[in-house]
């Protein structure tokens, strides 16, 4: 079985957009910097100044590490492994088609029943529903190739 990759993202961003978003990022982080040491005086230190430098961090590494295309949403089916990253900053989800008992399609998720008995469950949720299909499909594809079991939960919404 060959490699096949669904992006879950709605669309590629162009290289100028990359750039601008790890420029940015840059700026947010050059301007924590700047409020931590010269804005934390004794005088104007409160909840509200620390809430605003902790966002401008966090939100500077998010945009450079979204700029370096570190948090890209995908779904991968390879020969012999699926991996998913459903979340920006979570872990790519890896599972072999040896750890995997059964497989589980509701209209929604995908439940990946492990043989050890722990389950792994990819949502798709409803914003963007054209990958829903190409990653049932690749998911069947795996599934057909290793003699896994699946099954089709109908549920009514």
């Amino acid at each position: 079985m060959k490699s096949k990759y669904v992006s879950l993202e709605p669309h590629d961003q162009p290289r100028i957009m990359k750039v601008l978003q790890i420029i940015f990022g840059a700026i947010c982080i050059i301007v924590f910097f700047y409020y931590l040491i010269y804005g934390t005086g004794s005088t104007r230190s409160g909840i509200k100044l620390w809430t605003a430098i902790v966002f401008l961090l966090f939100f500077g590494i998010y945009q450079i590490m979204a700029g370096l295309g570190k948090t890209k949403k995908y779904f991968i089916a390879s020969a012999d492994e699926i991996k998913y990253k459903q979340h920006s900053f979570l872990p790519c989800v890896k599972l072999t088609s040896v750890e995997i008992g059964r497989i589980i399609f509701h209209p929604l998720s995908i439940i990946f029943q492990l043989k050890k008995g722990s389950r792994y469950r990819f949502r798709f949720g409803i914003s963007y529903p054209e990958v829903i299909d190409p990653v049932k499909q690749n998911v069947i594809e795996f599934a057909e190739s290793h003699n896994i079991s699946f099954e089709i939960a109908d549920d009514e919404m």
